[in-house]
């Protein structure tokens, strides 16, 4: 079961139950998130569009250590974690559906720190620094990009899509 499976489990509401979105399971461990609000949460966001713009990322700062590329990213602009539509999302719907929940911040947290592994990346690598550019892309940047993908599929799989 993955982090946000456990989180995220579904379950009809009974109709004389309060009109509300949010519940908890008897052992209060478990988000209880009513499917019908689930499924308009997965129309809001495209779930697996942010996974393929962040892997495209990663593919173009793999062509640019490669020295396969002729883009020129601007490290600032690759550091701007509000500014893609993942962060916009986090920034603006998604906290407000989401944000009490401790799993978001995490999603928050490791996004910020995959744009800012990113943006690290493409600095060294434009002050020459070629072999430590390649380090933080094979370690810190990698992982971090690995965790956002691993947190995106689990909300997704967790909204029941």
């Amino acid at each position: 079961m993955g982090f946000f499976s456990r989180l995220f489990s579904f379950r009809e509401q009974d109709p004389a139950s309060p009109d509300t979105t949010w519940s908890y399971e008897d052992n209060a461990s478990e988000l209880v998130l009513d499917p019908e609000y689930a499924a308009t949460l997965m129309t809001e966001f495209d779930i697996d569009s942010a996974i393929a713009s962040h892997e495209d990322l990663k593919l173009r700062l793999q062509g640019m250590l490669d020295g396969q590329s002729d883009d020129v990213l601007d490290p600032a602009a690759v550091g701007q974690h509000e500014s893609c539509p993942l962060g916009q999302w986090l920034r603006g719907s998604g906290r407000e559906k989401l944000g009490q929940y401790p799993a978001f911040e995490m999603l928050v947290a490791r996004h910020k720190y995959f744009h800012l592994q990113a943006a690290h990346v493409v600095e060294l690598h434009q002050a020459g620094e070629h072999e430590k550019a390649q380090q933080l892309f094979h370690g810190g940047y990698r992982h971090a990009s690995n965790q956002v993908t691993l947190l995106l599929k689990e909300l997704r799989r967790g909204l029941g899509s």
